[in-house]
């Protein structure tokens, strides 16, 4: 790690401190120059420790910029991941409050529930699936605690890569859906079709997302267990949202779901 412990731990008060108030703060590798990867992973989990410590729970991770949509947008090469906590879930057709975040965005996944532990390295693509008990229509929020989203690899680590919410709809078996790269979703904004994609931008397929992060938790002693949820990655590209918009993903054999803002 190229940073001292104390600029580390300034870094993930700064982020936990922009998270609480919703005020984002400017970007860590402006400020930081020498930040790396293991570093900013380090400030990511100094800062779920604390959540942990006030009572929240993993329930599992996210990959994030696992489309090439994504990484376009956000100008950056490779995925990354994140922690999803239960204080993040928001019931599907829920309202949740814009203030809440500092600049949101919505992304629509297929949630996997695993019923099998996951542990790297070495997870193809059969063992997620084989891992999996059932698939879900997702969206993610996504909220980057740094200013105008002017974010590198480092930045969106560092702020458990932007997750800030996740809404999940019904739960399918699934042996009863096609495959998950087969299915196709749209992103319907306040009635418009904002967004379309479909499984195969997730690295080609949403498992193998799973087992891209199944492998990289190896590195950190870490891996997937029964009854985690996890977060592939975005199927489309992630508009803003703000508040009075009604967003919703409608996914082919998975069908619908929503969250409002108000």
């Amino acid at each position: 790690m190229a940073l001292t412990p104390e600029q580390r731990a300034e870094a993930a008060r700064a982020l936990r401190r922009a998270e609480h108030t919703a005020t984002p703060v400017a970007p860590l590798s402006e400020r930081l120059p020498g930040l790396e990867p293991a570093d900013a992973y380090a400030i990511q989990q100094a800062n779920i420790g604390r959540r942990l410590a006030d009572g929240a729970t993993v329930i599992g991770h996210k990959v994030g910029l696992t489309s090439a949509a994504m990484r376009r947008l956000l100008g950056v090469e490779e995925p990354d991941f994140g922690h999803l906590l239960d204080d993040m879930v928001v019931r599907d057709g829920a309202g949740v409050f814009v203030s809440r975040f500092c600049r949101p965005r919505v992304e629509p996944e297929i949630c996997f529930r695993l019923a099998r532990p996951l542990r790297g390295p070495g997870v193809t693509v059969e063992d997620v699936l084989a891992a999996t008990d059932a698939v879900a229509p997702a969206l993610e929020i996504v909220d980057s605690r740094i200013r105008d989203w002017r974010i590198t690899l480092v930045d969106t680590v560092a702020d458990n890569a932007s997750s800030a919410g996740l809404v999940c709809g019904p739960w399918s078996p699934l042996t009863d859906v096609p495959d998950p790269a087969s299915l196709l979703v749209d992103l319907v904004v306040d009635g418009e079709r904002v967004a379309s994609g479909s499984g195969t931008e997730v690295l080609g397929h949403p498992a193998a997302a799973v087992a891209w992060l199944a492998n990289t938790l190896s590195a950190y002693g870490t891996s997937l267990e029964p009854g985690h949820l996890v977060l592939p990655g975005a199927m489309t590209a992630a508009p803003f949202v703000t508040a009075g918009q009604k967003a919703e993903a409608r996914f082919t054999a998975l069908g619908p779901v929503s969250v409002t803002f108000a």
